[in-house]
């Protein structure tokens, strides 16, 4: 679909249906393996009523705090006209703050460092998830053991391979199949509380207290474990412009936040009433009958928890690329419903081998465990100032209410990322690595690329100084479109032409497509055009981050009267030109920058797939530019 078109909007119940099946999978799989890694993984704490009663306590306000009312009611309000997730969050800022500044400096930094931080939840979310899931098998069916690591590299495959069909597809599909599982959820810990009613006094935050008290320091360290039902909050604001704010909500508050609660506390009850569950909590929670039929739709689930990171990535992805942060890449529109949902097979198969590379490197989910939360409650701390710059700055709350809530975010936040941190040695150091090394690539692009635009103006000749030039020279039948990054000078590809053919057309059209800092522009603001000469247009298209430009579809819908010409396709002609970088030593980037940016120009996509031109109709020209 071109991000010209209108797209048909979808049923507030459609879009609670997918919700459920996209963005919960990865929060909603947590009871997997949450419990099962604090009382049993590289911390491990005695199963008795104070440690149970005191975890549960902090998973329920942790719950309650990071996800119910920092994400759910306040962070999704810092929407930008829909959309959400940190790049939004920074294009948001980025209006309040002055170009070049400290403040922009800062609010730039912290937000790509989530973004980064992102993509490396991306790569763990499915291998943990999905892993987790099927070594329920050991549980079930210990004579399948063998089958765990086979099975999971099968299940991501299939699940990566589908992604090209779509996120309403596959929302379609898994919301009914999510829905099942919070329910199974639900019925499993009602089953077990019913038992022992007094694991509810938990959800009291003074058995939260009594447990730091009894345990100190290795109280800190259960919190690099008891973050695990929180993965899957960021979730919720990266995929808000796939579904909106009030399908999330209403699918948070109704279903998924009940059934979490009741599992984790049904968990909890079992455990005090048979410790040898803990090899898998979840598992142990259902009859024997019902335990294969469970794991295998746990793996369902976490195949589904899998896809909430995986649109995520998406959406991050097609916002760097159109915030300057990120080369071009072949974005496809999976629905002519929601503009939103997007497949990006560069981004697919990437994750698709690191995940892959991650379930034969670890092995095993508590392996895996030990290198998740860094980049997650990283993320979440990162987010947490930004909303609190959002509130002060943006929406204008007073400073009292501003101080308490961030202040509450960041004691909280930074508890969680504190007690991951001592995870580095063991596996943490992953996700740090994947995010310094994605930061570096969407700062070196940043960079070369504004390096690269000041020496194009530096070089640019002014176009009346061209056009007075060219008065005399034969003119061509047609049109011809000059693509130039510059709406003020003169395109690159027309002073070529003029070089080596000697020959102007008819209709000269310099157009530029500018990126605003919103996710979608209007389409009647879309285009803006200015006669500078006889026959010689200036035109500029105007789109959001969330939009595709698609240049052919904008100047048909174009008016002729905003045009300032008859607009006749098969009369026309695109004039691209390809860019080649040739490091320099003179960006002050360092040569391994320098030339990782000249990489990233060859190898991006061309003007013509990018902006959808018609292949037969572009002439594309070269220029050696150094940076």
């Amino acid at each position: 679909m071109s991000s010209a078109q209108t797209p048909r909007r979808t049923s507030a119940f459609a879009l609670f249906i997918s919700a459920i099946g996209v963005v919960f999978g990865d929060i909603g799989t947590s009871p997997l393996y949450t419990i099962k890694e604090t009382f049993g993984g590289h911390h491990p704490l005695p199963i008795d009523r104070l440690h149970v009663m005191g975890v549960l306590s902090l998973i329920f306000w942790a719950l309650t705090l990071i996800v119910a009312i920092k994400y759910v009611i306040v962070i999704m309000r810092a929407d930008n006209n829909g959309e959400g997730g940190s790049l939004a969050l920074l294009a948001l800022l980025s209006r309040a703050a002055e170009p070049n500044s400290r403040r922009a400096l800062i609010v730039g930094s912290l937000g790509l460092a989530a973004a980064a931080l992102f993509y490396g939840d991306s790569v763990i979310t499915p291998a943990i998830s999905v892993l987790s899931a099927v070594e329920g098998l050991q549980v079930a069916a210990p004579e399948f053991g063998y089958v765990v690591i086979p099975l999971t590299i099968a299940i991501l495959t299939l699940l990566f391979a589908l992604q090209r069909s779509g996120t309403a597809l596959v929302g379609a599909l898994f919301g009914p199949v999510m829905i099942l599982w919070f329910i199974v959820l639900a019925v499993l810990g009602v089953q077990h509380i019913v038992k022992d009613p007094t694991i509810l006094w938990a959800l009291s935050p003074h058995y939260a207290l009594m447990f730091f008290m009894k345990e100190g320091g290795n109280g800190m360290l259960a919190l690099g474990t008891v973050v695990l039902a929180v993965t899957g909050a960021e979730a919720l604001y990266a995929d808000m412009g796939h579904f909106g704010r009030v399908p999330i909500r209403v699918a948070w508050y109704l279903l998924v936040w009940p059934a979490l609660l009741l599992n984790y506390f049904g968990q909890g009850a079992m455990l005090l009433a048979a410790p040898d569950t803990l090899d898998n909590p979840l598992i142990r929670m259902a009859p024997q009958w019902l335990a294969l039929p469970l794991v295998f739709l746990g793996m369902t689930a976490a195949i589904i928890a899998s896809q909430a990171v995986i649109s995520g990535a998406f959406s991050i992805t097609q916002q760097a690329i159109q915030l300057g942060y990120l080369p071009r890449m072949h974005i496809q529109h999976t629905s002519d419903r929601e503009m939103g949902q997007i497949y990006i097979p560069f981004v697919n198969w990437t994750l698709m081998v690191s995940v892959v590379v991650l379930v034969l490197l670890f092995g095993s989910s508590s392996n895996l465990a030990a290198a998740y939360g860094i980049a997650v409650t990283g993320t979440m701390l990162i987010t947490a100032i930004l909303a609190g710059m959002v509130m002060g700055r943006l929406w204008g709350w007073r400073r009292g209410w501003v101080r308490l809530l961030t202040g509450t975010f960041l004691l909280v936040d930074g508890a969680f990322f504190l007690a991951n941190a001592v995870k580095i040695p063991y596996g943490g150091w992953l996700p740090l690595v994947m995010g310094a090394a994605i930061f570096i690539v969407l700062t070196t692009w940043k960079r070369g690329r504004t390096r690269l635009r000041d020496a194009m103006e530096h070089d640019s000749i002014p176009i009346d100084l061209v056009l007075d030039s060219a008065e005399n020279l034969p003119r061509a039948k047609g049109t011809a479109v000059y693509l130039s990054g510059n709406s003020l000078g003169t395109p690159v590809a027309l002073l070529h032409n003029l070089k080596h053919n000697q020959i102007l057309h008819e209709r000269v059209v310099l157009l530029t497509v500018i990126v605003e800092n919103v996710p979608f522009v209007r389409k009647d603001a879309r285009i803006e055009s200015k006669l500078i000469r006889d026959n010689v247009h200036r035109i500029v298209l105007h789109y959001g981050f969330m939009q595709t430009p698609d240049i052919p579809t904008a100047l048909a819908n174009a008016k002729e009267t905003d045009l300032g010409f008859f607009y006749e396709p098969m009369r026309l002609s695109y004039f691209v030109t390809r860019m080649i970088a040739r490091p320099s030593g003179r960006s002050g980037m360092p040569h391994w920058r320098e030339a990782i940016f000249a990489w990233m120009v060859t190898n991006a996509a061309t003007s013509t797939d990018f902006f959808n031109l018609p292949m037969n109709r572009v002439v594309e020209l070269g220029a050696n530019v150094e940076i």
